[in-house]
């Protein structure tokens, strides 16, 4: 992918100047000679919607937006977990990036990745375009990474300096504290980017609702880790010189079970070659019967859309990617998709979901930034997650590569953009 004239002229400029950048990433930050490097720390919370602050309470947050910027931020297209935390490091669409799924297949290799297959999930092939730690280890800033999408693959033959498998048995507390132990390197060694992933509250989100107590004692939970995180860093005399973005992949609806479509009810499963299904059905016809199932799908169910790869609606941004399959079906928000009727007939649905169109404000996340580069008490009524990748390689003075974001979408959240 080629980025626009403008921008390579940018980048090329940037290039030049590097340490002109650096020199503006310490001023923006509001370091003073003889302070500490700034830092970025980059926080998401899996499945956070932008209104659960106020919905369930979340002090932290809620003081960091006080004295910072926030805006609900609107994911890509399928408002899923890998795609769009990809899409944040690298202001790359999935189109663009290659992860446009959680599940998907590479018909070049005749290879599948899933979330569950650690020889897929650490296969850099997979994970193209260049996220922020590579930009920022490229540039010779020290990074770290704990649990977050895509660090446990060698990128361009890079990872970052610290990085973790993924492992849901380590509890948060102890994620925490060995966070804060990579701060308590000397200056020179400590990471100037940390990257954070904690997988709460999606799940409690999935199993009983974006609404129920069980979500908001899980809101409650990655507020306070946010909360002892901060106060670590505060310990350490780095509070001055470090700047937060805290962000979520994307947000959750209701998803009533009685609101299940099928797809083997719709169409002739011999037409398929391959298909996975949830919200979203990437679908492979066999060769020569992609019409049929179109036709098949066109007028089944009024909250379900088909279209073939190059016909996706445009705003959507799925089309280009040789591992989007030859057909797209989604459903509108609160919607199940299931490939088949299970066992018995009754289908388990989980109460919330997601991966609907981003234009849905229950898909959209979280976005609040806090910080000595931010402006205090600013809000705008959106940001695309895709501009998120320029705003890191601002505030930490290198250059960014290619992407699909745009370096002025988050001027307002800034005090000298």
């Amino acid at each position: 992918m080629r980025s626009p004239w403008w921008k390579r002229l940018r980048i090329l400029a940037g290039l030049a100047g590097g340490a002109l950048a650096a020199c503006s990433s310490v001023r923006d930050a509001g370091t003073r000679p003889g302070e500490s490097s700034p830092l970025l720390v980059v926080v998401s919370f899996d499945g956070f919607r932008w209104d659960y602050p106020e919905l369930h309470g979340a002090p932290t947050l809620l003081a960091m937006a006080r004295e910072g910027a926030r805006a609900p931020l609107v994911p890509s297209f399928p408002s899923k977990t890998y795609p769009n935390h990809y899409t944040i490091a690298t202001g790359l669409r999935p189109e663009h990036h290659g992860i446009v799924a959680n599940t998907m297949r590479d018909p070049l290799w005749n290879a599948r990745f899933s979330l569950a297959d650690r020889s897929a999930v650490e296969d850099g092939r997979w994970w193209e375009g260049e996220p922020i730690w590579v930009t920022a280890e490229r540039a010779g800033l020290p990074t770290a990474a704990s649990y977050w999408p895509g660090t446990e693959a060698e990128i361009g033959g890079i990872r970052p300096r610290d990085w973790r498998r993924y492992d849901d048995s380590v509890p948060d507390n102890e994620r925490v504290d060995e966070i804060l132990g990579w701060l308590d390197r000397p200056e020179a060694e400590r990471p100037r980017l940390l990257m954070l992933y904690f997988d709460e509250p999606d799940g409690a989100g999935h199993r009983f609702g974006p609404g129920s107590a069980e979500t908001r004692a899980a809101v409650f939970h990655v507020d306070a880790m946010l909360a002892k995180l901060r106060a670590g860093v505060a310990a350490r005399g780095l509070a001055s010189a470090t700047n937060w973005i805290v962000v979520s992949d994307h947000g959750m609806t209701d998803s009533p079970p009685e609101r299940v479509i099928v797809l083997e009810e719709l169409v002739h499963f011999a037409d398929i070659a391959e298909v996975d299904a949830n919200v979203v059905g990437l679908i492979e016809p066999v060769p020569g019967r992609a019409a049929a199932v179109l036709e098949a799908l066109a007028r089944a169910h009024p909250h379900l859309h088909a279209a073939r790869r190059e016909e996706v609606p445009e705003r959507l941004h799925f089309r280009s990617h040789r591992r989007i399959p030859e057909i797209v079906v989604w459903v509108d928000p609160g919607w199940t998709l299931l490939a088949r009727r299970p066992e018995g007939g009754v289908a388990r649905i989980s109460p919330g979901n997601h991966g609907y169109d981003p234009a849905a404000a229950d898909m959209h996340g979280l976005f609040i930034a806090q910080g000595p580069a931010f402006r205090r008490g600013v809000a705008a009524p959106k940001l695309e997650n895709v501009h998120l990748y320029e705003l890191f390689c601002a505030l930490l003075g290198v250059a960014p590569a290619a992407n699909d974001g745009d370096p002025g979408a988050t001027r307002w959240a800034r005090r000298d953009p």
